[in-house]
């Protein structure tokens, strides 16, 4: 079994802090976002090989983190794009992954920026159960969020109905980009694209896949965050420190006050400030500041503000000097 791990998003809805990085490199924890997902799959006996599906501004960086893992199974394969606007679109980058890498076994495809509760051995388990196309689903309890997802309708586990974010949802259950295809279904993937359909969304693709052949779907009950804003980033921070605050070792607190949710990674220093569910950077320098659901970049420098749902970029100097 071959799993890919799509890494190939700009993230422009987090900019500045993902201008220069991909959001699956965000720190969460002791580790990153993609991190979980990257261990799961290495865990698991039945994958051999794990392809990092990413563009080529971003390449090298993932390149260089992967060097520096102990994660073995994972390697780098590069859509041939540098911007947003020369994107193939999730199922156009499959399809020429597929082809590129001469990909000719069960395959699992999951959302690197997917931060998911359960274990992916365990998916894998109800797809090899199933033997057919599947999915994970999600019940995000409110049909306005639903709207921006693919809307999964179930009798029992078999899919019956797929709606690639409908306007008005008629549930809440999702799709979360975690989907697993036998071998034989690879080729549809092609006739897809030659058809003419969407390549954009991967729910397009399931929804045309789910009128031609059963699908089933794994449904969770934990967590899943979709980090693809700096909310649902801070959100995520939040579940997996369980609700509390972690500052490393190596950084600094003196006189300063540090509230719920607030991670502080090695080499920060806060000083004379109030820190709220906010995730402070690497050498960062937060001084005589008042900062709640915020996030400062690495090597960052905020002096004597009030910041409220900022997002800080790294390398930045911020103060209130006239």
């Amino acid at each position: 079994m071959k799993a890919v791990v799509l890494a190939g998003g700009y993230a422009t809805r987090m900019w500045p802090i993902t201008r220069n990085r991909p959001k699956m490199l965000l720190p969460v924890g002791d580790g990153t976002v993609i991190d979980e997902i990257f261990a799961d799959l290495e865990a698991d006996d039945r994958v051999d090989e794990v392809f990092v599906s990413t563009n080529e501004r971003f390449a090298e960086e993932f390149e260089s983190y992967l060097a520096d893992s102990a994660f073995e199974k994972p390697t780098v394969s590069v859509e041939d794009t540098s911007a947003e606007s020369e994107k193939f679109g999730v199922v156009g980058a499959l399809a020429q992954l597929i082809d590129r890498e001469n990909v000719d076994d069960d395959l699992v495809v999951v959302a690197g920026d997917n931060l998911i509760s359960f274990d992916v051995a365990e998916f894998v388990d109800f797809f090899e159960e199933k033997g057919t196309p599947a999915l994970a689903a999600y019940d995000v309890g409110s049909r306005e969020r639903a709207k921006s997802y693919g809307l999964v309708q179930l009798d029992g586990d078999r899919v019956v109905e797929f709606q690639e974010k409908p306007e008005d949802p008629k549930s809440t259950l999702v799709s979360i980009a975690c989907y697993a295809f036998p071998r034989e279904t690879l080729g549809d993937f092609d006739e897809y694209l030659s058809d003419g359909n969407n390549p954009d969304e991967p729910g397009w693709f399931i929804q045309w896949l789910q009128s031609r052949q059963p699908v089933h779907a794994f449904t969770f009950d934990e967590a899943w965050f979709d980090i693809g804003t700096p909310a649902s980033y801070l959100d995520a921070v939040s579940w997996y420190l369980g609700g509390e605050s972690v500052v490393h070792p190596d950084a600094t607190v003196e006189n300063s006050e540090i509230g719920d949710n607030v991670y502080v990674l090695a080499g920060a220093e806060i000083t004379d400030s109030t820190v709220e569910e906010s995730v402070v950077f690497r050498n960062a320098t937060v001084h005589d500041a008042d900062v709640r659901r915020s996030i400062i970049d690495e090597e960052t420098v905020v002096d004597g503000l009030d910041l409220s749902g900022a997002l800080v970029g790294a390398h930045s100097k911020l103060t209130n000097e006239e």
